[in-house]
């Protein structure tokens, strides 16, 4: 029982994990190649990745999907640990009022923007595509890329105050549930799982007595014979 306890533990732990890694931000330092719009079929597997069409547009099993090809800098652990460059490309889509809630409205002004700030010669403008998700290849799965702006430099480092900040407010929410809960244990539970347990005593008791009535009357019969 307790190592199926473990295993439960185990993997809410790493579903709940995967859910904020897939729907945080994050911010990676990119100079953008090209920009371009393809006609996407959604499989039943990956339409789960993808938003909903751009607000005021009917939703369809196929529709154009916005692409922003870049180069970016590859990171780890919201971008704190920095690797070498490669190949990126993010989509470009409405996330409206629901989920994730970003509250994106203006991908073709994203569109835009990233058109305006193509760099392939030297020397390199390069920009913050911040963004959410994943990308998987051979599911033709894409990060979708809230904003992009101007970076600094190459070499600049965004910190990831936004995420510390949901973090933080995410840990004092479970841990304000926890104390609601112990107190709730404490006033409702503990004194309900008692008196249950002094019933229960009592009903043993009861039938215990009961039990040892029937006992010696019947003893008493088989004193006669």
């Amino acid at each position: 029982m307790r190592n199926i306890r473990r295993f439960l533990r185990i993997a809410l732990f790493l579903i709940v994990g995967l859910f904020l890694h897939y729907v945080m931000p994050q911010q990676d330092i990119a100079r953008i190649t090209s920009t371009e719009v393809i006609r996407t079929d959604f499989s039943t597997f990956n339409r789960m990745f993808y938003a909903q069409a751009d607000a005021g547009a009917s939703e369809n099993p196929t529709r154009d999907l916005r692409l922003i090809n870049t180069v970016r800098k590859s990171t780890y652990f919201f971008g704190l640990i920095r690797g070498d460059n490669e190949t990126m490309v993010f989509r470009n889509e409405d996330t409206g009022w629901i989920y994730p809630p970003y509250f994106k409205f203006d991908s073709s002004d994203l569109q835009a923007e990233s058109a305006a700030s193509i760099s392939t010669t030297q020397p390199y403008e390069w920009v913050i595509v911040r963004h959410y998700g994943w990308r998987i290849r051979f599911l033709s799965i894409y990060p979708n890329a809230v904003s992009v702006r101007p970076a600094p430099s190459e070499d600049y480092r965004p910190f990831p105050w936004i995420n510390l900040v949901i973090f933080a407010a995410l840990i004092g929410g479970v841990l304000f549930l926890r104390a609601m809960w112990a107190q709730f244990r404490e006033r409702t539970v503990d004194p309900l799982a008692d008196k249950v347990g002094d019933q229960y005593d009592h009903v043993s008791a009861d039938l215990s007595e009961r039990k040892g009535r029937v006992s010696r009357w019947l003893g008493t019969w088989r004193k006669k014979k």
